[in-house]
């Protein structure tokens, strides 16, 4: 890539000048109107904190993601005065992430801190990965706790919606640990590289460094404009302590704090040069091997003994090869104690970057500011239909935490869902999903009707699990659907006729379940055009070779009917016999209670009719007694 060279050329035409003054002032303008987006939570904080010394605002941790909360141990000199972190147990999964919602949409700089967690499992240094928007942008190394500069990761992104997911991947050592994380707007034009620059680039923050500075410090220490995301600046004296020499001034820096990166002023009055003994100096450092690096150059001319072009020129060489020549600061830049940076982009083979000073002509070299970025390619994301399809799956199977199902299921690369096939998509270019293997893995849920909206499925397996319910219709609309493996668990109803539509399907085990029903005649005769379909331990699966034959073929409204006349039946006969037993209690009280006054009146009328009758009697028998007594006498 060709370099860049970012500063106005000496003696343009007045219509450029024009130009450039009306972009700066514009820009300036817009810049000035408002101040840029900027998000800090302070993870696992309960309430919203102001820190000092600049009465920073961290937001609270609410409602971004899962994990547990603690408390920090040995932060890093460096990191944020917060006292509370999350962690994510490899118990609730591989992949963990702040959902971040609610962003406009622009150029930022996301930086993350981390920290080790005051908890009784959590004392070992965890190593895991860490990615933006899908696109994997850190691997931490051994030793970051103890190494202030690696405590911390940052990157420039580009945010297309309004969410920003910021995921942290186990890698089986340890359990990731967040401390914060920023999320700061910059200039859409920040760090422009050229041709190849945009969406599809995402810049890594490897080393910036504040030459001849003695103490670290951020832009807001150096009272930088908001604009710039507050970088932070290592402070490096010199490279080499037996040859460089550091020199300061408080002179007025012309060209900073201008868009569209805003590097404040305080970056350009400290400088290295070299000395007369060693003429050349160098910058070198470990890098990964086999990756691009932008690399930023800040020149300032704040030597007093250099005041006209010509008195101070160098060559700039990034690994051996001239990547700059004849720099002259003075005549690039129109006059002393101006802002000079140049811009390169190079491919690294090995493990070291070196950048070189040689002086070509007049006093020795100088910098005062050096950047390194990695430019990272930005992954492809997942077709946002196929991932809310995926997220309808893992509720309806009640998927266990330890899947990790969090951030996009096929990026990073490096980190997709378990269980879950990708294959990127040329035309929508979008990842999509091709295959879910989720079999025997205990889940005890059941398929929703969302499934066919995975369209791009060739192969479903979730054999050996407890998933119950009936087959969905809709998968007969997963065209591309070659293998469906739904063996083994307690499905039950009937097989939908739609799955007689799947053309390509030559596998289909639908054995060991509670299925019932006419086998669909479309599914019957395919396993003769080389599939191979499994019926058996279905008990009430009837209707093709070696199932049961079925009786006599009811449609559907049929079969409706007269579930509900035998319904309507039960209940009359039900009723009648309520009826018919009520009837017969009352009769039997009836009769208990006749029975029981019957005895004891019948009892009183034959004892009063006796009493009647001998009454009757005595008085027949009366008179006659007496005509005898008479006769006698």
């Amino acid at each position: 890539m060709m370099p860049h060279l970012h500063l106005l050329l000496v003696r343009p035409p007045l219509a450029l000048l024009l130009f450039l003054a009306a972009s700066t002032t514009t820009t300036r303008f817009c810049g000035a109107a408002r101040e840029p987006f900027a998000l800090r939570v302070s993870c696992g904080a309960r309430d919203d904190i102001r820190t000092l010394p600049a009465n920073t605002l961290w937001h609270k941790d609410f409602a971004y993601t899962g994990g547990r909360v603690g408390n920090v141990s040995h932060p890093s000199p460096n990191a944020p005065p917060l006292k509370t972190l999350r962690y994510f147990p490899l118990s609730d999964g591989p992949e963990n992430c702040y959902h971040i919602s609610n962003i406009p949409l622009g150029h930022y700089s996301v930086r993350f801190f981390f920290a080790l967690a005051a908890e009784p499992n959590a004392q070992n240094e965890p190593l895991f990965d860490v990615s933006i928007e899908g696109t994997q942008i850190y691997s931490l190394r051994s030793g970051w706790s103890t190494i202030a500069e690696e405590s911390f990761v940052e990157a420039l992104i580009f945010a297309t919606d309004s969410l920003v997911s910021c995921c942290f991947h186990s890698t089986g050592h340890g359990d990731p640990s967040i401390l914060s994380i920023e999320i700061l707007q910059v200039d859409e034009s920040a760090y422009y590289l050229g041709q190849s620059w945009g969406k599809e680039m995402v810049l890594r923050t490897v080393r910036r460094l504040s030459c001849g500075s003695r103490k670290v410090a951020f832009d807001e220490d150096y009272n930088g404009n908001h604009w710039g995301g507050d970088r932070f600046w290592t402070a490096i004296k010199g490279f080499d302590e037996k040859s460089d020499q550091s020199i300061s001034t408080e002179n007025k820096i012309s060209g900073a704090s201008i868009a569209p990166n805003f590097y404040p002023e305080k970056l350009y009055q400290s400088a290295i040069v070299s000395s007369d003994s060693h003429s050349q100096m160098s910058f070198q450092m470990e890098v990964d091997p086999n990756k691009n690096y932008s690399l930023w150059l800040h020149f300032a001319e704040i030597d007093p003994v250099v005041t006209r072009q010509g008195q101070r020129v160098f060559d700039i060489l990034i690994n051996d090869d001239i990547a700059f020549k004849n720099v002259d600061i003075v005549r690039m830049t129109g006059k002393p104690n101006t802002v000079l940076v140049l811009n390169k982009t190079v491919a690294v083979r090995g493990r070291t970057l070196t950048i070189a000073f040689h002086p070509a002509k007049g006093s020795l070299a100088i910098i005062n500011a050096i950047e390194v970025f990695e430019v990272i390619p930005a992954e492809f994301k997942t077709l946002t239909e196929e991932v809310g399809a995926l997220e309808i799956l893992k509720n309806a199977l009640g998927l266990p935490l330890r899947f990790g199902w969090n951030g996009d299921p096929c990026v990073p690369q490096q980190h997709p869902w378990s269980g879950v096939d990708c294959q990127f998509d040329r035309r929508s270019a979008k990842w999509v999903i091709d295959g879910l293997g989720l079999d025997n893995q205990g889940l005890r849920g059941f398929l929703p009707s969302g499934i066919s909206k995975l369209r791009h499925l060739q192969t479903i397996n979730l054999s050996g699990n407890a998933i119950h319910g009936p087959i969905p219709d809709s998968l007969g609309r997963v065209s591309a659907l070659e293998t469906l493996d739904l063996s083994y668990n307690v499905l039950n109803g009937s097989i939908p006729e739609t799955l007689g539509q799947l053309k390509r399907l030559r596998i289909l085990n639908l054995n060991g379940n509670f299925l019932s029903g006419r086998v669909p005649a479309s599914l019957g005769g395919r396993p003769l055009h080389r599939a191979s379909f499994n019926f058996t331990g279905n008990g009430g699966l009837c209707g093709i070779p070696g199932l049961p034959s079925c009786g006599p073929h009811l449609s559907s409204v049929a079969k409706i009917g007269i579930a509900l006349g035998s319904v309507l039946a039960f209940l009359l006969l039900g009723t009648c016999l309520i009826c018919w037993r009520k009837r017969r209690q009352n009769i039997l009280r009836a009769q208990r209670i006749a029975t029981a006054r019957e005895a004891s009146y019948a009892k009183a009328r034959t004892q009063s009719s006796r009493d009647l009758q001998m009454g009757k009697q005595q008085r027949i028998q009366e008179p006659f007694r007496n005509s005898v007594n008479s006769g006698l006498t």
